[in-house]
């Protein structure tokens, strides 16, 4: 048996009698196999909130990071394929896996690449079936905060979007696949246009499928942005109320023209750039994704870091709410050493408030009193380097 498995077989004792009673979706076992510094790892969890503590580099946003691609998406490091196996195997598959409870009971999902898989591409698992993303995230959202998303508002307007596709993604699988359309008829037709094609009725073709997906994209995201203003707005425990908005060509036609017609524009303005010699075109790869500090009326981008940090932790509050709300299911949040960047007071809102939420949230830092506020709520696990550059990190449960 595994350091691991040792550790882990029996969940923690919590002081709190109604568990399940607080706990509307969240995960009761995860395995990891083969992925990252894990070469095999099984955590049983009977909490609605985990917490994860240990030096950096042992291990905790990987645990995370596996969680995170339980659902549709690329992660929450968005990570090359090659990323992902174990570095000490020279095995290219790995696999993560899970029990997932609800209030209709329990479900086996899991994501990764399979022994003989040839391409060596990720699949999803649904009771040992293989489904799409679009059929796995009908039963999970996950939701994630990292250090790496603190300076979104100052950040690339790419990062921007990329965020707000994984917020239309959690009520819109589908979008994954709109997504996908669009950005690879983009490639192609830029690679035509590189090689001086003079193939007009295939890039005619290419234009058309770009200006239909553009316009599907951008009304994606403007109903998303709508519905989540409507949320956010008035803030949440001390989180200040905020407003986004969505700027683009795409966006400013579709406020004034019907759909049919925004497609037209969007042919024409490509036809028009490619006879000027010009690649680029008018679409959602050019919006970009704005946000105002209600209170203070102060664009996101002009704020302090800590007024930066906080709007982006009540977009991604406000994102969960509507999620409870509209599919009747929180999200599954992985908040990966936020603690360690807000005050104590903060610190106690956010906690208060991810609690609120339902479902399960799993937290992770280097230093356990930051967490003080969850003895008794939460399943503490302590992540430790093995002794074994090539085994899996230890992982022990505080009881």
């Amino acid at each position: 048996m595994s350091v691991v498995s040792r550790h882990m077989t029996a969940p923690a004792v919590l002081a709190i009698d109604t568990l399940h009673q607080q706990k509307r979706i969240w995960l009761s076992k995860l395995m990891v196999s083969n992925f990252r510094n894990y070469r095999q790892a099984q955590i049983h969890i009977d909490a609605p909130a985990v917490v994860l503590t240990g030096q950096n580099g042992t291990g905790k946003t990987n645990l995370l990071e596996a969680i995170s691609l339980l659902a549709p998406g690329r992660g929450m490091r968005r990570a090359r394929r090659e990323h992902w196996p174990n570095t000490a195997s020279a095995a290219g598959h790995w696999a993560v896996s899970a029990t997932l409870e609800s209030a209709h009971g329990a479900v086996q999902i899991g994501s990764g690449v399979a022994v003989d898989a040839v391409p060596a591409g990720r699949v999803m698992r649904l009771e040992g079936q293989t489904v799409s993303q679009a059929d796995i995230g009908g039963y999970i959202t996950v939701s994630w905060l990292a250090p790496h998303m603190d300076g979104i508002f100052v950040d690339s307007p790419g990062a921007r979007r990329r965020f707000l596709d994984r917020l239309v993604i959690a009520f819109d699988p589908a979008h994954i696949g709109r997504m996908a359309r669009y950005e690879k008829a983009l490639r192609q037709r830029a690679h035509l246009l590189a090689e001086g094609s003079n193939d007009t009725a295939w890039l005619q073709s290419l234009e058309a499928i770009l200006a239909e997906t553009a316009v599907a994209v951008t009304a994606a995201r403007q109903i998303l942005i709508r519905d989540l203003n409507q949320e956010a707005e008035k803030g949440w425990l001390g989180f200040p109320g905020v407003r986004l908005d969505l700027v683009g060509d795409t966006e400013g036609w579709l406020a004034d023209l019907p759909a049919v017609q925004v497609e037209d524009k969007l042919m024409a303005a490509a036809k028009a750039a490619r006879l000027a010699g010009d690649m680029m075109m008018p679409g959602p790869h050019g919006s970009d994704l704005q946000a105002l500090h209600l209170a203070s009326q102060t664009p996101a981008y002009l704020a302090s870091t800590g007024q930066q940090k906080a709007l982006l932790i009540a977009v991604v509050l406000a994102h969960a709410r509507l999620q409870e709300r509209r599919l009747g299911r929180p999200p599954i949040m992985l908040l990966d050493d936020v603690a360690a960047h807000l005050d104590a007071g903060r610190r106690s809102a956010l906690f208060e408030a991810v609690g609120l939420l339902g479902g399960q949230c799993w937290y992770s830092g280097s230093d356990p009193q930051q967490f003080d506020d969850l003895v008794g709520k939460a399943q503490f696990i302590t992540v430790r380097p093995s002794q074994m550059s090539d085994q899996t990190p230890e992982l022990e449960v505080k009881r």
